[in-house]
This record gives structure tokens, sequence and C-alpha cells, in this order.
């Protein structure tokens, strides 16, 4: 119990004194789950109303593959992403394997199932009164998409935030195409299962802190949003 209670103790001296490879580590991580989230997000909410707002054959039958993508694990996403770009793959001449680029797209990849299926959720669940006053005011098709839109805003920004959740969070994905290369491509996840095996358990515990901060704060904002 006492290393635990001492381990805790030079984990928040990391964090307070601002350790440079804990900063490094948190900066980077941080940093390639939000631009991945920014490129999902001007993707998938575009299709999302695309897809909630028409008719088509099969249109059910994608809403429920989408939904079921939600928990595909990241090492199956992982496998796909490290396949394509490897030196064998279709786009290995591109030589990003092992770099932060892939590292986006592969988190990108990851979470855009869950970004879609929840945004075309909420645009479902807004009342359909709102359609239909829409309409009867004489409304385009366009201009009541966008009121729907407008009424769900809230509730998409609080899917983008549970999806930059889901990427910070990640590690098998982190691992297999970025290779947990000290200085250009560990992550918080990475790096705490590197540290821990290490028997480095402080800067594990730090790492995982920020880690959970950041979580926090980010379901905090998704719930609040929610309640909007």
């Amino acid at each position: 119990m006492e290393d635990i209670r001492q381990g805790f103790c030079t984990a928040i001296r990391l964090i307070l004194t601002l350790d440079p490879e804990v900063v490094e580590i948190s900066v980077f991580s941080l940093r390639i789950a939000i631009t991945s989230t920014i490129i999902s997000s001007l993707f998938c909410l575009p299709l999302a109303s695309i897809i909630h707002f028409n008719k088509f054959p099969g249109k059910r039958l994608l809403i429920n593959i989408i939904q079921t993508l939600y928990s595909v694990p990241t090492v199956v996403v992982g496998l796909f992403v490290f396949v394509t770009f490897s030196r064998t793959g279709p786009l290995g001449n591109l030589e990003l394997l092992f770099t932060p680029t892939v590292m986006i797209i592969g988190q990108a990849l990851l979470i855009s199932p869950v970004l879609l299926g929840l945004t075309i959720s909420n645009l479902k669940s807004v009342d359909s009164a709102l359609a239909d006053t829409a309409k009867a005011l004489g409304a385009s098709p366009i201009q009541t998409s966008i009121a729907i839109i407008r009424e769900a805003r809230y509730s998409m920004i609080s899917a983008i935030a549970l999806s930059f959740g889901r990427a910070v969070s990640e590690v098998g994905l982190a691992i297999m195409v970025g290779g947990n290369i000290k200085g250009f491509t560990r992550t918080l996840t990475t790096a705490i299962s590197l540290e821990t095996s290490k028997g480095n358990v402080e800067l594990s515990m730090a790492l995982g802190i920020i880690l959970l901060a950041a979580a926090l704060v980010t379901n905090i904002a998704a719930n609040r949003l929610q309640q909007s």
C-alpha cells in the first residue's frame, strides 16, 4: 500500500512539474486524437445527413452495419491499416507506416462508425413536428434539413466528443501502425503499456491520470451538451 501511495505522489509531482517526457507524450497523444476526430467529423457529419435525409434501397441494412461496427476491436482496424500501408500493401509506396500520419488515418477510421451512427440517431430523434411545421410554412427540403440539423446540433457535438474519447483511449491500433517509437509515435496508452512492463509505475500512473482527466472532461462535456 505504501508503494502505491509513493507511486501516486511521484506521478502527481511529474505532472505538476511538467516533466518533459510526460508533456511530450500527452501533447502528441491529444494532437493525434484531435486531428483524427476533426477529419472524421468533416467526412462523417455530411455523410450521416445524406443517409438520414434520403430514402434508398438497403438504408436500414447500411445503418445496421454502421451500428455493428461500433464495437469493432481496435486491433482489427489496426490490422487493416497495417496491411494497407505495409511495404507489400496497396499503399505501401507512400511509406506512411509507423508515422503519425498513419495513426491519424487509423484513428479516423476507428471512430467513423461511432460518429456516423450517433449522428444518424441524433437526427432521427428530432421531433417530427419540427419537419412538419417547416414544410407547412413553405420550407424547401434543404431548409427543412437545415432546421433539423440545427435542432440536433448539441447532440451532434456530443457525438464528436464521445468519438474523441474513443480515439484518445485506444491502444491496439496505435501500437500496430505507430510502433510506439519514443519521441515520434508514442501516445498516452502505448506509453502506459510500455512503462508498466518496464516497471516504471510512477510514469505510467502520471500518464494514466492525464488520460483519465481527458476522458472525464470529454464525458462531462458530452453529457452537458446532451442535456442542452
